[in-house]
């Protein structure tokens, strides 16, 4: 009974907190939104973002981003969407000490898995862009709920093994 109460209580926190942190960053993104898509394209390139990843997390092309840089009009959307990445890099290093932000939107969840938290943040995951960043939540727990099935589908068909020569080498597994 007492399990039962501490697990529905541990989850009822954990939703409040996601809501808390989706919360911030809708407060943020109005904030960042108020700035000039030309200052806030800055903010990125001050932060070390490279424009094909702006553009793979906004879901625009290259060209795009590259007339925005020039001061060419955007959309309201992709004005929004790109005041709310820079507003999620300001909650990534202001909440959860994030340094370097753009090196940090690259690294992998986990080995062996290509999921980053740019690819969570390109799929509109942001509340599991700051589950991660947060530490709260398991890598592998936030990996699931993103992809159920990541383990099957980044497993390697290979294995490494001791050689007759005694050096490690690799083969396909089950040969």
């Amino acid at each position: 009974m007492l399990r039962s109460v501490a697990k529905d209580l541990s989850s009822k926190s954990g939703d409040l907190h996601r809501s808390t942190q989706m919360t911030e960053w809708r407060a943020r993104t109005a904030t960042r939104g108020k700035q000039a898509p030309t200052d806030l394209l800055g903010v990125l390139d001050d932060l070390g973002f490279a424009w094909r990843d702006v553009a793979q997390m906004l879901g625009v092309s290259v060209p795009a981003v590259q007339k925005w840089r020039r001061g060419e009009k955007l959309t309201g959307e992709n004005r929004r969407n790109l005041a709310g990445l820079v507003a999620a890099c300001d909650q990534v290093a202001d909440d959860y000490l994030v340094s370097e932000a753009a090196s940090w939107f690259e690294m992998p969840l986990v080995d062996g898995a290509p999921v980053t938290p740019a690819v969570l943040y390109a799929e509109q995951q942001v509340d599991l862009v700051f589950d991660y960043a947060s530490g709260h939540a398991d890598p592998e727990s936030i990996l699931t709920e993103f992809q159920p099935d990541w383990r099957d589908n980044y497993r390697s068909r290979f294995e490494s093994f001791v050689a007759a020569d005694g050096n490690r080498s690799l083969r396909v597994k089950g040969d």
